[in-house]
């Protein structure tokens, strides 16, 4: 087993050793002048005087190693219980804490504590079951708690308790049993932190999820009924009772025309609700096939006016969800082609192996600006056109639950080349 000196505990021993060689010499020459070796007289009171020299200087150096040492001990635990200071005034200044003994009655706790729980010095030496609700504390897991906690056991979770008006906080807390020299738990230190904002946010979410996925529930079942099967029978049932000269005489050729085209719209908005609100379903996934997307994108665009400014090539089959892809192209396609000044807009797809070009001729967006106009319900200020501001976040997270990354590029003079990593 090595022992690793530092340079002061190094030269305690040598100037020691020097000391105890000095010594024997000291000691030597007094012996054999006190035997009366004239011979060496001189030579041994050379030597007694040497060696007594040497003895002081390296008795005087090593005592100041020595101190030296010392001081450099005691400075470097002054610094060590002044950093350790230092850090549990932070936990205590950003953490409840509070003892308890093993039985679970409170010793003592910090301010930070009575600011989330409410309660002063009334507390000391009451149950911690004073801060638990009653469903909770006369349970008997909440007994097997605190038998764990007396045997040593930790604990760490998230743990709904109650302040002193009753209202219910969630903490995020660790309880830590504190053994004495013999073994014995005989405190219990608890450093929590208020989770109560986190936690009720969660709950409010979960609810309105519960909400919105029973009206997804709706839209997908109840409006299934009237957008496809109510309404285009009654379109089919009206055409077959009209002939064609009745229709030229009512002149409602045109009407008939638009009704069909709407319907056909409502149609294909309802196939996207209805992939959207899947999603809401916990554990969901996007349902997708391989579809040629040349043909699914023309048939998304044939009823949109700007079907002509697009241009589409051979694009090639891919796995997606035909719904939720065309939609996600669509706002890309109508963003390069809303925010534009030039005189002939145009909008191009291609695609190279894995990865799918979009690219425009309009005002053109940086990365940053492409980052930045990608969170929900962020606009460019100075755009004069009007918008949510959530239609790029939600073709983005489309293509996320696709698997696909979407990049963004701004072109010289102008333009913009949208990327998406297949």
């Amino acid at each position: 087993m090595s022992i690793k000196l530092d340079k002061l505990e190094r030269l305690e021993y040598i100037f020691f050793a020097v000391f105890l060689i000095s010594f024997w010499l000291f000691f030597v020459s007094k012996f054999l002048t006190f035997l009366g070796v004239l011979n060496f007289s001189n030579t041994l009171n050379n030597i007694e005087f040497f060696s007594f020299f040497i003895m002081v200087i390296s008795l005087i150096l090593f005592l100041k190693s020595l101190f030296e040492r010392r001081n450099s001990k005691e400075l470097e635990i002054t610094k060590k219980k002044e950093q350790l200071e230092l850090r549990l005034t932070a936990i205590d200044s950003t953490n409840a804490i509070i003892e308890f003994t093993p039985n679970g009655d409170i010793l003592s706790f910090n301010k930070t504590f009575s600011g989330i729980f409410g309660y002063g010095n009334e507390i000391i030496g009451k149950h911690h079951s004073i801060l638990v609700p009653k469903k909770i504390s006369t349970s008997i897991e909440y007994k097997n708690f605190w038998l764990d906690l007396s045997e040593g056991i930790h604990k760490f979770d998230e743990f709904e308790r109650i302040d002193k008006e009753g209202n219910v906080i969630w903490i995020a807390g660790t309880y830590v049993p504190i053994k004495n020299k013999k073994g014995i738990t005989h405190k219990i230190l608890k450093i929590a932190q208020d989770n109560s904002l986190t936690i009720n946010t969660l709950q409010e979410l979960e609810k309105k999820n519960t909400y919105l996925e029973h009206a997804a529930k709706i839209l997908r079942h109840d409006m299934h009924s009237g957008i496809n099967t109510y309404i285009p029978r009654g379109i089919k049932s009206l055409k077959r009772r009209l002939t064609d000269e009745k229709i030229n005489e009512l002149k409602i050729a045109t009407p008939l025309k638009l009704i069909e085209e709407g319907l056909c719209h409502t149609q294909k908005v309802y196939e996207g609700v209805k992939e959207f609100t899947n999603l809401v379903k916990k554990g969901s996934k996007v349902e997708k096939n391989n579809y040629n997307l040349n043909e699914i994108l023309r048939k998304y665009l044939k009823s949109t006016a700007y079907l002509s400014q697009v241009k589409i090539p051979n694009l090639g089959v891919l796995e997606v969800n035909e719904s939720l892809f065309c939609t996600a192209v669509d706002n890309l396609i109508r963003n390069g082609l809303k925010y534009n000044d030039s005189r002939s807009k145009i909008v191009s797809i291609s695609r190279e192996g894995d990865k799918l070009f979009i690219i425009d001729n309009g005002r053109g967006m940086t990365k940053e600006e492409f980052e930045e106009y990608s969170k929900p319900y962020v606009r460019k200020k100075e755009n004069k056109e009007s918008g949510s501001g959530l239609g790029l976040n939600i073709c983005i997270a489309i293509m996320k639950e696709h698997g696909f990354n979407v990049l963004c590029e701004k072109l010289e003079p102008n333009g913009t080349k949208i990327t998406i990593e297949l």
